[in-house]
């Protein structure tokens, strides 16, 4: 599968891509219209940060006690039922009068649910589509996050503007529903993709297994992390510039729709090895420019620049599946989605704290340069190649055995 045609032309893709695509413009919606009337009630640029990014660092809680459940619940009923509660919890986020930390405890409860949804989504893209496809599908869907935040948060600025943020909030909520809607009635019944009880015994050995073989330890880090603290300065662009921050969110995703159409559709395979280790890079490089404090025509380009970094992590699934057994993919996805969210969490909350120390612009510089050291010291274990063939059956095969799997 070479070409976006043929990837629209699988049965049961293309209703997976606009229920995810609507989820994603729920999200960013509902995710601007909290972060906003967050920092109107409180003033606070780390409070501010987490109501954006909470539900993200929330992920871990379901990476530890849900992910089981990701293979073992019928794909498109454990969809729909996810995009409802999350619908149920923007309105009643937009309800007036209830409390900050109620706002946020919610947020807890619905990032937890996140990391299921996670797992389930991708377990189930990778079911739909042939392995060959996995990259391109992927590289899909990541264009229409792109694609969709720069409408989402145009759109979100415009609402919050005239809707005012409890509006939002409600519009986001009806977005969740859609999306619902379009899961229920566009995919095809399909059993669990793995049988037994879901728990979360379960979920940590599996994790664990996962997590035993340093070639994978390397990669799951790599998108974690540095991933994670750049987020960590997107979400400071409210406190930032707060009349541009919607420009600032649309910019950001659009160097992320340019960075994912390249590397999924235009870059070689030879040279994807290559330019992995500049793309990390760039992604927190051109953070470092806000220093001096940029006039915002400067600033839209470095945070444009920026984000075609993002496409560094495609290139790094496509490795983690080439080291994970076939039967691990979907928790593997699972992990390395809600793992990354929750990175995004962290992120979020260590600029957040520096913000309100200093500033924002301080605590992007800062955490950018954070973002590129751990990019550097872990650039040494991601060029080691991969195994050839018999060597890797010959792993996998050892990876199976009760006694081979360490506690990483």
């Amino acid at each position: 599968m070479r070409t976006y045609r043929e990837l629209f032309r699988t049965p049961e893709f293309t209703p997976f891509f606009a229920a995810s695509t609507v989820q994603v413009a729920a999200q960013t919606v509902t995710g601007l219209a909290l972060g906003t009337l967050v920092y109107r009630s409180t003033g606070s640029p780390l409070l501010s940060a987490l109501a954006l990014c909470g539900p993200s660092l929330a992920q871990v809680l379901g990476a530890t006690t849900l992910l089981s459940a990701a293979d073992r619940l019928p794909p498109r009923a454990a969809l729909t039922g996810l995009a409802v509660l999350f619908g149920l919890g923007a309105a009643v986020q937009a309800v007036p009068g209830l409390p900050v930390w109620a706002a946020f405890l919610l947020l807890l409860g619905l990032g937890a649910l996140g990391a299921l949804g996670g797992g389930v989504r991708y377990g189930l893209l990778n079911e739909i589509l042939a392995s060959e496809g996995y990259l391109l599908g992927r590289s899909a869907l990541n264009m229409a996050v792109g694609t969709t935040q720069i409408c989402g948060f145009a759109l979100g600025g415009v609402l919050v503007t005239t809707l005012s943020p409890r509006g939002t909030l409600l519009a986001g909520a009806a977005l969740y529903l859609a999306a619902a809607a379009t899961a229920r009635l566009g995919l095809g019944r399909r059993p669990p993709r793995a049988t037994g009880r879901p728990s979360a015994g379960e979920t940590w050995r599996t994790n664990a297994r996962l997590w035993s073989a340093a070639p994978r330890r390397y990669v799951y880090l790599a998108l974690w992390v540095p991933n994670g603290l750049i987020v960590g300065c997107e979400s400071l662009f409210v406190p930032y510039t707060p009349r541009h921050s919607g420009l600032l969110f649309a910019f950001a995703a659009l160097g992320m729709l340019i960075g994912d159409t390249l590397a999924g559709r235009f870059i070689p395979q030879r040279l994807r090895e290559r330019l992995g280790a500049g793309l990390r890079l760039l992604l927190a490089a051109p953070y470092l420019l806000f220093a001096l404090h940029p006039a915002l025509p400067l600033a839209l380009a470095a945070v444009t620049l920026a984000s075609i970094g993002y496409s560094a992590s495609l290139l790094l699934q496509e490795r983690l599946m080439r080291l994970t057994p076939r039967e691990l993919s979907g928790h593997a996805l699972g992990l390395h989605s809600s793992g990354m969210l929750t990175m995004q969490g962290v992120g979020a909350a260590v600029a957040g704290t520096i913000a309100q120390q200093s500033s924002p612009a301080t605590a992007m510089t800062v955490v950018a340069g954070l973002s590129v050291a751990v990019t550097l010291v872990l650039a040494p274990g991601l060029r080691t190649p991969i195994d050839q063939p018999a060597d890797r059956e010959q792993e996998l095969e050892q990876e199976r055995e009760p006694e081979s799997t360490p506690a990483g």
